[in-house]
């Protein structure tokens, strides 16, 4: 049966371009920049978070306060044009704070300014080599003890400003320093600072609609500018921003110094600002596919790029006399959050920091120091977070952090992160080597468990536990790890051949009590073409350990044409061996589950209504099992109506009896691509009395409301999500799925289950193309558009932690990153915007009228 449709003109294709896409303009038109208003006032979010940020942290490392400013703007700019992820904001980092201060410390200001502008060119060099991946291999544990580390380096010492003091020059002698501030405590610099803090934990909880609108502000904008008020109000007396003339802004000298130091500075600025940044692009990349907002595209982060972006920005920043650069996650989330579409809110906002430092020096001078002091604190803390540290212990490599966090506060950044480097060696060759091995009884049976990687190293306490087992007993060896070498391989093999010629019988099995196969013997190994039996696989490539046969195989015409016997004798011998094979590998597995069911009954909680096309195989894409599903299968995948005349009571019986005997919870109606039987109906002419009505013209008349609905103004659009259908034959396959939950609502059993609530309906498409399956949004909802299918995910893979961003400030971040998150779930109204309404209308007319046809 084919389908008789007429051809898709192009010109269609013009009009399925999506709404955000503009036509191309003529040749040689001029280029005018323009700006998105998201990406305007995103830019202006992200502005307000940034001017207190950096200055705070040009406050902590001792550095000029217009070196943050600068940063900010180079960052803005520079590293906004050049780098490779459009969305992500660079400037000063809370990172950078312990290791630029030392270097202010030991070489001055403008010694920095030069390790800051070689540390750029070595990025740049690195982004030319491209390795930016190679800095994703570092362990997680190591990045975030690192910038743990750095955190608590940090709250120390603005501790001390908060307390009204002045910090030390590490953090051990911060902490022995703070009894004697304790004792010395300024009123004025605690009170501002406590009103800082208190502003800045409080502010995102506002409740209500009017705290709901009140945080569109920062909270580091309302607590720096309410601590200021205060202190004006107030008449307070405390130190404040002293931002001198751009005239006597200091720039970078040569560097004087020892030149191992100075090297080691440029490594350190390199290592730290190129971790960060990469961490924080692979972060916004998983921030703007939350946001699940197809109508603007936002390309992925390319990684070398954003490097050499880096790496130049912090090149025009040192030799600006700024602070070292690198991507910051608070920002960056900020960015992301308020909607920015483009690089242009990026740019933006360092055009605005450029303004504000130039034009709102009056205002920015009668900032006190102690909120600034207060700010990077809480930032520091936040560092610390408490998210990976879990996350850490989950994945057993706490001592790898907290080797790292304690080297990093302890004895320096390089240092520590030497320190958990090679704790982290430690730790994988320590589970390489690890392996455990215990014996039990199950079932009268000894059952040898081998838990780990099994390695030469574990040979002879694994070949001592095999020879205590009694000989001429069945054996099950558990092997619970991922790696075997070729002495334990020799170990286990020649012990199991030895346990079997005295009478025994050997089961190795996995971590789940699968067993694992055998190895193939040699001579089926070093045969010329057989290949392995795959689950799932039809049975012309059941060839395992034999040849395969002459002549093609029984899916292609032989010379006799497709009604030769020769195909039909071979389906027998492969039924026969089929079977065969299933009592052999498959029934030991299933015996003791059949059993159980044989005993007690079935009791399956779904109504599987799908089609009896070969291709589909339901216990393999619902990964089902016995006693799960109740499976009824027809031509098309019909329902007929209750009552109707000609109607087949096998479909109503088996409706009925698992409705209202076997009491299931669900019903599913499931439908696939290429059906045959929709296919017919298209194909098929209007029903004349004069043609005899075979039993398969009859049946397909319960389709032909599916078709009529196609057909119709009045119903909603069936489709993927996504994507139009293909042809007017996915079409009617989608839309029959819909049409046959209509009719099985006309059911008295089913309607008065739904009734009750104990009874859902579902509907499926299965792609046999794609072996992708399409579930039906909410089949319990009017749809005001279109009944849409949603691709159906994998499972069993894990969600990338967005966590491994920049760390600083992660809190704010995971809250941006969920509300990213349920921005993303209204899935018809999502996919709607992808699909040009007048593309939509065109496809629709042109199907509609080949089921008119029909």
């Amino acid at each position: 049966m084919t389908l008789c449709t007429p051809a898709r003109k192009s010109t269609h294709h013009k009009n399925t371009r999506p709404r955000g896409q503009r036509p191309h303009g003529p040749p040689g038109g001029p280029r005018r920049f323009h700006v998105a208003g998201a990406d305007l006032s995103a830019s202006v979010a992200v502005f307000l978070i940034a001017l207190p940020l950096s200055l705070g942290i040009a406050l902590a490392t001792g550095a000029p306060l217009q070196s943050g400013l600068v940063a900010a703007a180079v960052g803005g700019i520079v590293a906004g044009r050049f780098g490779g992820s459009p969305l992500q904001v660079s400037g000063p980092a809370a990172g950078l704070t312990v290791v630029t201060a030392e270097l202010i410390q030991r070489y001055g200001w403008r010694t920095t300014c030069a390790i800051t502008v070689l540390a750029g060119l070595a990025q740049l060099g690195l982004s030319v080599l491209r390795v930016a991946r190679s800095a994703l291999a570092v362990s997680p544990a190591i990045v975030h003890g690192m910038l743990a580390g750095i955190g608590v380096t940090i709250a120390l010492a603005q501790l001390h400003i908060v307390l009204g003091g002045t910090p030390q020059s590490s953090a051990v002698d911060n902490v022995l320093g703070l009894p004697a501030q304790l004792a010395d405590i300024h009123p004025s610099a605690l009170a501002i600072s406590a009103l800082t803090v208190t502003v800045l934990l409080s502010w995102p909880k506002l409740p209500g609609r009017a705290g709901r609108l009140a945080r569109r502000v920062p909270a580091a904008l309302v607590a720096v500018a309410g601590a200021t008020a205060a202190a004006v109000v107030a008449g307070l007396s405390v130190p404040r921003v002293d931002l001198p003339s751009w005239s006597s802004h200091a720039l970078p000298g040569l560097p004087e110094g020892p030149v191992l130091g100075i090297a080691a500075g440029v490594l350190t600025i390199t290592l730290v600002t190129s971790v960060q940044s990469l961490l924080s692009a692979v972060a916004v990349n998983k921030l703007v596919a939350a946001r699940g907002d197809r109508s603007r595209s936002v390309p992925r982060s390319n990684l070398d790029r954003e490097l050499a972006g880096q790496g130049a920005a912090n090149v025009v920043s040192g030799a600006l006399g700024g602070l070292p650069v690198a991507g910051v996650a608070v920002r960056s989330v900020a960015n992301v959050s308020a909607g920015a579409v483009s690089r242009t809110s990026t740019m933006l906002h360092g055009l605005w920091i450029v303004l504000a430092a130039l034009l709102l020096v009056p205002a920015l001078d009668l900032i006190p120091l102690a909120a600034l002091a207060a700010l990077v604190m809480v930032v520091g803390i936040q560092m610390v977070s408490i998210t990976h540290i879990r996350t850490v212990t989950r994945h057993r490599e706490v001592v790898v952090y907290a080797v790292t966090t304690a080297g990093v506060v302890l004895v320096g950044i390089l240092e520590g992160v030497a320190l958990g480097i090679a704790v982290a060696i430690a730790v994988a060759l320590h589970r390489l080597a690890r392996t455990r091995i215990s014996r039990e009884e199950r079932d009268g049976n000894p059952l040898l468990h081998v838990r780990g990687q099994l390695t030469f190293l574990a040979v002879p306490r694994l070949s001592r536990a095999l020879h205590q087992l009694p000989q001429g007993s069945h054996v099950v060896v558990e092997l619970d790890g991922s790696f075997m070498d070729h002495a334990a391989y020799e170990t286990l093999s020649e012990w199991t051949t030895g346990h079997i010629a005295h009478g025994g019988t050997v089961e190795t099995t996995g971590p789940s009590g699968a067993r694992i196969a055998e190895p193939a013997p040699a001579a089926a190994a070093d045969s010329a073409a057989p290949t392995c039996c795959r689950p799932w696989t039809p049975w012309h490539n059941h060839q395992c350990g034999e040849l395969p046969a002459e002549g093609p195989p029984a899916s292609e015409e032989g010379p006799e044409g497709p009604e030769s016997d020769e195909p039909r004798r071979s389906s027998g011998l492969h039924l026969a061996s089929g079977i065969g094979k299933f009592q052999r590998n498959t029934a030991p597995l299933v015996r003791d589950e059949l059993a159980r069911l044989a005993r007690e009954g079935q009791r399956p909680s779904q109504l599987f209504l799908t089609c009896a096309d070969s291709r589909l195989v339901t216990s393999m894409i619902t990964s089902s099992g016995p006693g799960d599903l109740f499976t009824v299968r027809n031509v098309g995948n019909l329902v007929p109506l209750p009552g109707e005349e000609s109607g087949d009571d096998s479909v109503a019986a088996a409706i009925e009896y698992a409705v209202d005997v076997l009491q299931v919870s669900s019903i599913t109606v499931c439908g696939h691509s290429g059906c045959g039987a929709m296919q017919a109906l298209l194909g098929s002419a209007p029903e004349d009395p004069a043609v005899p009505q075979t039993p398969l013209r009859r049946w397909l008349r319960h389709g032909r409301p599916s078709l009529e609905r196609m057909a119709s103004h009045r119903h909603a659009w069936a489709r993927i999500s996504g994507r139009l259908p293909a042809d007017a034959v996915e079409q009617l396959c989608l839309t029959n799925v819909v049409q046959q939950l209509e009719h099985l609502r006309a059911y008295e059993s089913v309607a008065r289950r739904l009734d009750e609530g104990s009874l859902t309906l579902h509907g499926v498409y299965f792609h046999v193309g794609e072996a992708q399956a399409y579930l039906l949004s909410g089949t319990d909802e009017v749809h005001s558009y279109d009944d849409v299918f949603t691709q159906v995910m994998p499972t069993d893979s894990e969600e990338a932690d967005p966590e491994e961003a920049d760390p600083a400030e992660t809190e704010a971040a995971e809250k941006e990153a969920g509300k990213a998150d349920l921005r993303g779930t209204d899935l018809g109204r999502t996919d709607l915007r992808g699909i040009d309404a007048r593309g939509t209308d065109h496809r629709k007319a042109e199907v509609r009228e080949t089921a008119r046809a029909s």
